[in-house]
């Protein structure tokens, strides 16, 4: 098991630019929600025939520029609330 101290030791020799980054991960494992979405298991539904054509007129859909904005989308549906 590693000590608290080897931790540190190794905190120490992270460089300053980089513990931005290295806090937001430590939030993240201290977050139960956040912890409990990064250790979720993964889908284990099967994917089915409808899924792959879905999939396949998605994928479609974006090779010929059939896209909406994000905020075009967001309007759209705050309209029908």
């Amino acid at each position: 098991m590693i000590a608290r101290d080897d931790l540190h030791t190794m905190l120490d020799a992270i460089p300053e630019d980089r513990l931005p980054h290295v806090r937001e991960t430590l939030a993240q494992l201290t977050d139960p929600v956040m912890l409990a979405l990064l250790t979720a298991p993964e889908d284990d539904e099967p994917v089915t025939a409808e899924d792959l054509v879905a999939l396949a007129e998605a994928r479609a859909e974006c090779e010929r520029g059939e896209l909406v904005p994000l905020d075009e989308y967001v309007a759209r549906h705050r309209a029908r609330d």
